[in-house]
């Protein structure tokens, strides 16, 4: 028998009543099903596929336990007899297949983002627009009964436990801080005043759901944000939370209005496991750390230096569903790893869009794309092995299809392999990792190095011809383009031509930030140094404030060159970037000094620099290197000759639409073309 690689991930936990097969909970993520009109079957078939690939527990995204303590006006509560039907078709469906799965119990508080708000005190989240109205004693007494009441209705429909967020900054939190609780009655003032809401809703869930029923209490370790708890408040409110009936402890980390980043792919890995390694000891109930944590290797360190006894994901297994099974049958080389990206998942829910994954376009569409043998197996060549053409190839080869994939290129990847250096994206890494993998797998004939034309395609016979050739840098027409300091973004993120220390950057797109971040960095990068990212920050590891932050502003390793963006649109600059992340690239450009101007004409290049009109003034900028960061261009040439030879041809990626470089849009429309060809 072959030994396990992963000894602690896969140690069952004996609750008493019932036990976990491991050490792995699927965290809560609100997916955009949960208010679906087919949504409940949909999440069904999510969720079944998380607990067949072997997850020790799943929790659900968030319900609401009555009306005002939705996300929004029409999110998803759970405060119905009538509701149960709907739910046991999830938890069925898991059960179905050897899982187990607990609702997550969520009151927003003053987070909501409707008129019918409420929150322990009348002081509206910085995040917001609603004010909420401030509870009544009976208000309060009515919340706790809520809470049990949807407790106890998740028992009816067959969960085998509920999480009670009490973390991020909802109803709960806003109870617990003093900087959001002014009451003087007996729900405010002291700190034993203030913890009593959440102790209360423990105590009547348990009271209402029995002994044998899990209950996790989601608690705000670290608060990151002025007026949270001090550490001894966090180790009391844990101590007291275990004696009033809960099974778990959860960790919670950083309010939604926290301006820290806390998992977005520049975080490293298991950056906020030392919080719950803290509390260690404190407590006798088992203790769940999260937060960034993506591999079988991270959890199995975390687990074995005993910062934790279980560990939460959300994304990866947006990323992956069979990631544990994987990591169990020794395959965790082909685990499809989440790189924290937000792009698909979080951006989508704030747009209002279900979400999905930018690396597995079927999570929460598995009713949707359901990849299924072909009935008519087709040689096909993928021209480009750029994340369009290697999602199409991969997917192509797991229904059947003979697959041969063409790169001029030494390596698979397109542009991929330029996000790779960028320091916080590494991640991408992973993500090559896993086409590489898959395309050894199935089989996929890989010709790098290969440039090809139409009349050799043609001379091969093939059935269908797949153009995936991607992009380049569009030329900009300003007089001084030909001097060597202009350089592409292409130049200076591959090091292929020299950077000076005054820098130019035309085009504040995603393109442009990530060159910015590039330019102005310097040493170890912050992904994958936990110490230097929790100082530069202001993340406090002794805890010596209250809500864990440093007592003075946190700075940033300085920029070894000076740097200005520029950008033709009168818009803030990045507003095309993700909803999610695009304030930690600002605020990250602003703490390294980089310069932004929008609402710019360029006039000219010369040996001083840039020059450019804003607001009818002219002005030069310094600059001995200008990187242009202005878009690309399709490279559909090839498409254009096959299709005037009479080949079945198709255009994926951005030799389709070279609009700014999504990989999300390129590895979806792939895995698309892919299944219906």
């Amino acid at each position: 028998m072959m030994k396990q690689r992963y000894p602690h991930l896969f140690k069952p936990l004996d609750l008493g009543f019932t036990h976990l097969k491991n050490r792995v909970i699927m965290g809560s993520m609100h997916t955009g099903l949960e208010e679906s009109p087919d949504g409940f079957e949909r999440l069904a078939a999510y969720f079944a596929e998380r607990a067949q690939g072997e997850v020790g527990l799943i929790v659900t995204g968030g319900f609401s336990p009555n009306r005002e303590g939705r996300v929004a006006e029409h999110a998803a509560q759970f405060c119905s007899a009538e509701d149960v039907d709907d739910h046991r078709t999830v938890t069925t469906a898991v059960h179905d297949h050897g899982g187990k799965i607990a609702l997550q119990i969520l009151h927003t508080g003053r987070y909501g983002f409707h008129k019918q708000i409420v929150s322990v005190s009348p002081i509206r989240a910085p995040i917001n627009i609603f004010t909420p109205k401030e509870l009544s004693e009976e208000e309060i007494l009515r919340q706790i009964e809520d809470f049990a009441r949807c407790a106890g209705l998740a028992r009816q429909a067959g969960y085998d436990g509920v999480e009670i967020m009490g973390s991020e900054g909802y109803l709960i939190n806003q109870f617990i801080a003093a900087a959001t609780n002014r009451r003087t009655d007996r729900w405010g003032g002291t700190y034993a005043n203030r913890i009593r809401f959440p102790l209360e809703i423990v105590r009547q869930v348990r009271k209402r759901v029995g002994p044998d029923f899990i209950i996790i209490y989601r608690l705000s370790m670290l608060d990151l944000v002025a007026g949270g708890s001090s550490w001894d408040q966090v180790v009391e409110l844990a101590r007291e939370v275990e004696a009033a009936g809960a099974t778990i402890i959860n960790t919670g980390i950083g309010w939604h209005e926290a301006r820290i980043p806390t998992i977005a792919s520049m975080v490293p890995r298991a950056a906020f496991t030392w919080v719950t390694g803290r509390l260690k000891g404190a407590v006798s109930i088992p203790l769940v750390t999260s937060n960034r944590i993506n591999t079988p290797e991270t959890i199995e360190q975390t687990l074995a230096a005993g910062h934790a006894d279980l560990i939460s994901m959300a994304r990866p297994f947006l990323a992956d569903p069979a990631f544990v099974k994987k990591a169990g049958e020794g395959r965790s080389d082909e685990i499809n790893t989440c790189i924290g990206c937000n792009q698909a998942c979080l951006d989508h829910i704030f747009e209002g869009k279900v979400a999905s994954c930018l690396v597995n376009p079927r999570a929460c569409h598995e009713t949707e794309l359901v990849i299924s043998p072909t009935a008519s197996p087709k040689r096909i060549a993928v021209v480009g092995a750029g994340p369009a053409g290697l999602s199409f190839a991969v997917t192509a080869a797991s229904r059947g299809h003979a697959v041969t994939l063409f790169d001029q290129q030494a390596r698979i990847g397109g542009q991929l392999n330029l996000s790779v250096r960028i320091p916080g994206k590494e991640e991408f890494a992973e993500t090559l990792r896993y086409f590489r993998r898959q395309l050894s797998l199935l089989g996929v004939k890989v010709r790098l190095n290969t440039p090809v034309d139409a009349e050799r395609l043609a001379g091969e016979a093939f059935d269908v011809v797949v153009v995936s050739t991607g992009v380049r840098p569009r030329r900009l027409n300003i007089p001084g383009m030909d001097l060597p300091k202009v350089i592409t973004y292409i130049d200076a993120i591959l090091g292929t031509k020299p950077v000076g220390d005054t820098v130019a950057i035309i085009g504040a797109g995603g393109i442009g930030f990530d060159t910015a971040v590039l330019v102005t960095h310097e040493g170890t990068s912050t992904s994958l140094d936990r110490e230097r990212f929790l100082e530069e920050w202001g993340v406090d590891r002794d805890y010596r404030q209250p809500g864990g932050l440093l007592a003075s502003d946190s700075e940033m390793q300085p920029s070894p060159r000076s740097v200005t963006m520029l950008q033709r649109k009168a818009s803030k600059m990045g507003a095309g970037l993700g909803k999610t992340t695009g304030w930690i690239h600002r605020t990250t450009l602003r703490k390294r000094g980089v310069a932004m101007i929008n609402g710019v004409a360029y006039e000219k290049i010369d040996d001083d620099g840039l020059h450019i009109v804003k607001n009818q003034t002219h002005q030069m900028i310094p600059a001995d290197t200008i990187i242009v960061c202005a878009g690309q261009e399709p490279l559909r040439s090839l498409a254009e000759d096959l299709k005037d030879s009479g080949m079945p041809v198709h255009i994926i990626g951005g030799a389709d639409k070279a609009a700014e470089l999504d990989a999300q849009r390129a590895i979806d429309q792939g895995t698309r073309l892919a299944m219906d060809i």
